[in-house]
């Protein structure tokens, strides 16, 4: 067998092979035989037909195609072996150069490849802040209105008061009779202490009610922007007239032992305030962190050198998409009607939606990857299990799990798949906790004992017609960020 490779700039490898004649023939044999199992040839029982008569009820052409994939399936393998090729997915037979004597040409994606350069001359500082003070007050007074009780008032309209209006909506220069686009008596509306941008009908409205008493009207006007989702206002000026029926005040209740009880069973106001500044810290440090890890990862990018075939990224694509149909199932809506709404086409959406998301991830966890093999990170027994717990607890909550737990213990393969995404996240956390070091300045010895890097195994390529890219057979394997 003779075997010539050449990289292609897309990270795969064009390898031309060519046999000895007889090995054809050989297959060409064999090739008969599985024929004459499955086809009826009358005077004969199953695989014992001789091969002409094979030759001649199902033809040269059937029992060449038949001997291709047998060799196919054959020295596919041996290839792998022989050129040293690391397959990140199943390779693609593109073309049968020659018969007589066989020759192919393989087309085999090369598992992706990292150089992340200099990374630990990078430097960016962490200067995230705990919460202060009044952040903590107003997340009590935040939840003193959610427990607070209401009360008809006769006074002006304030914030944090719930009003009943009458509300009509007409576009400007209409006419006195036209129909409202906006026509809802008995409309409740909540003065917001800060705008907000679900507020309907649109961001602010409600300021335009204080000050405002029962029995009085209102008319203000408010343009529409023109990327707005709901047609009827896109890109509309409207005219609003509100009038007020009922305003109820808030009553909050006092911060005392019993409020702390009634929110989360604290014993005083002093161990409220403790779960809070925890929760709003760690809220706080999160989001600190995911705009840090980003830039920093980014810095690492713009100096590694990554390199993948375009099946995997095809492969990441359709993780992106399957996790957009999951959000949208949630919501009681279809990819194609999500489209529909959007006015996009499904190429459109792919290369100017999904393919940059799917870029961005990849390119992410292949840099992730190589640093916890550079940096030779080890995830501990503890962190192991701290992860499995936080992990385990966090499904735990799931509406789904409980319904599916509710009579049934959970399976042994889904406590395995728990331990596998603990220690994912795992190796994640210390990753990044590495990666922080290092861009801090404080990092400076590298472990030992390298992380040892996933097998990679060889697979066949699928027949398929010539110039057709197989997907992968196998997911490939990636922390997420």
């Amino acid at each position: 067998m003779k075997i010539e490779t050449e990289t292609r700039d897309d990270h795969q490898v064009a390898v031309n092979v060519e046999l000895e004649n007889n090995q054809m023939e050989s297959a060409r044999r064999r090739a008969a035989h599985k024929i004459a199992q499955r086809m009826k040839i009358p005077g004969f029982r199953p695989g014992k037909a001789p091969y002409d008569v094979v030759l001649r009820s199902a033809g040269e052409s059937a029992i060449a195609e038949e001997a291709i994939e047998l060799l196919v399936d054959e020295i596919y393998p041996k290839v792998l072996e022989e050129t040293g090729i690391k397959a990140a997915a199943p390779g693609s037979l593109e073309e049968v150069a020659s018969i007589d004597p066989p020759k192919f040409k393989f087309i085999i994606p090369l598992s992706p490849a990292i150089d992340l350069g200099d990374y630990r001359s990078i430097r960016l500082d962490y200067d995230w802040q705990p919460p202060t003070e009044d952040k903590v007050d107003e997340a009590i007074e935040e939840l003193r209105r959610m427990y607070s009780t209401t009360e008809n008032v006769d006074r002006g309209i304030k914030i944090g008061d719930f009003v009943l209006t009458d509300l009509i909506g007409k576009k400007a220069k209409s006419g006195k009779d036209e129909t409202p686009i906006i026509e809802k008596p008995g409309n409740p509306v909540f003065i917001r202490p800060d705008e907000k941008s679900d507020e309907w009908p649109f961001s602010g409205f409600s300021k335009n009610l204080i000050g405002m008493n029962v029995d009085e009207t209102k008319t203000f006007t408010h343009k529409f922007p023109k990327d707005l989702e709901d047609e009827n206002l896109r890109g509309s000026t409207v005219n609003f007239e509100v009038k007020v029926k009922t305003i109820r005040g808030m009553i909050l209740p006092e911060l005392n032992e019993d409020f702390a009880k009634r929110v989360g069973k604290f014993e005083n106001i002093s161990t409220l305030r403790e779960a809070i500044q925890s929760n709003l810290s760690n809220q706080s440090k999160a989001e600190y962190e995911d705009v840090y890890f980003e830039k920093l990862i980014e810095k690492i990018k713009e100096q590694a050198i990554i390199k993948y075939p375009p099946q995997v990224l095809e492969h990441e694509s359709e993780h992106v998409k399957e996790d957009l149909k999951r959000r949208l199932a949630e919501q009681n809506l279809e990819l194609d009607v999500y489209l529909k709404m959007r006015e996009l086409d499904h190429e459109k959406f792919i290369e100017e939606e999904v393919t940059p998301v799917a870029i961005r991830r990849l390119e992410r966890s292949l840099i992730m990857d190589q640093l916890a093999i550079d940096e030779k990170i080890e995830v501990s027994e503890e962190s192991l299990n701290s992860a499995f717990q936080q992990t385990w607890f966090e499904i735990q909550r799931d509406e789904q799990f409980q319904k599916l737990t509710k009579r049934n213990k959970p399976s042994q393969k889904l406590m395995e798949s728990v331990a596998m995404e603990s220690a994912s996240r795992a190796m994640i956390r210390q990753t990044l906790d590495r990666l922080k070091s290092i861009a801090i300045g404080e990092a400076t010895e590298i472990a030992k004992e390298p992380v040892k890097p996933k097998n990679t195994t060889k697979r066949k390529p699928k027949k398929e017609q010539a110039n057709k890219i197989n997907e992968p057979a196998e997911p490939i394997q990636k922390p997420e960020l």
